[in-house]
């Protein structure tokens, strides 16, 4: 199940197809629009901005759960589709079957999967993963993409998703305030609150310490020079790699 979680991400993000073997795109810097030189009308599209979020919701129409899920359809059908995720689900997760809540595949994206894509490629991953401190914020890109401008299509991704918390806080704040709420309601609405206001905090300190000036610098990488150099010129941006730097 984690290969073909690995081989779905893969699509998504063009370096592989449904409708050709071998690798698609593997040269630096292709964009979707060399994807579809090859391949003009993909059974599964990749990504067009080499921007995929990995978040707690569907935040976005491009979130990577929610992307999987499509692949899980196309590749095998809506007819018994729930049944398939529910396989898939309980598989990664034996436990489900006796557990009071079940864990998901968004589950496994926000908190394994990279951790098995460094191992699947021995501390040099060829998807590189953009996290906030605290992982409120992720987004992967995929390295053989990366262009200059990548960085400020994540920076964008982020202040989306700081806009959408800070409207979920206004929304739950208002619940708190309200005469007609019960107490249990307003309580809840309150603890969420102050979970919100954490996370923007985190967010933007995310912006303005890290990822704006990062964004400004308009990196250039040369693949030759491998993941070892290149990864560490994102610093505190990137997720950090346990081992990268070692031989």
């Amino acid at each position: 199940m984690r290969e073909f979680i690995s081989y779905a991400v893969g699509c998504m993000l063009g370096r592989y197809s449904l409708d050709k073997p071998g690798l698609i795109l593997a040269n630096q810097g292709e964009t979707a629009d060399d994807y579809r030189q090859q391949i003009p009308e993909p059974t599964f599209a990749p990504d067009e901005d080499n921007v995929i979020p990995l978040l707690d919701g569907d935040w976005f129409t491009d979130d990577i759960t929610e992307r999987f899920k499509e692949f899980l359809k196309v590749t095998f059908g809506t007819e018994h589709y729930e049944e398939n995720l529910t396989f898939l689900e309980n598989a990664l997760y034996p436990e489900n079957e006796t557990a009071r809540k079940r864990k998901t595949i968004r589950d496994y994206f926000l908190k394994e999967f990279y951790n098995h894509h460094v191992r699947l490629y021995k501390k040099r991953p060829i998807y590189w993963l953009f996290s906030s401190p605290k992982g409120t914020f992720n987004a992967l890109i995929y390295m053989h993409r990366y262009r200059p401008d990548t960085v400020s299509t994540v920076l964008q991704y982020l202040r989306d998703f700081r806009d959408k918390l800070a409207h979920r806080r206004d929304h739950r704040q208002a619940v708190a305030d309200s005469g007609s709420a019960s107490q249990s309601e307003k309580t809840k609405a309150l603890k969420e609150v102050a979970t919100l206001k954490k996370q923007l905090k985190e967010l933007e300190d995310y912006e303005t310490e890290t990822l704006f000036p990062l964004a400004q610098k308009r990196i250039e990488i040369d693949l030759d020079d491998g993941v070892k150099h290149n990864y560490p010129l994102f610093g505190k941006a990137l997720k950090k790699v346990p081992g990268l730097s070692g031989k």
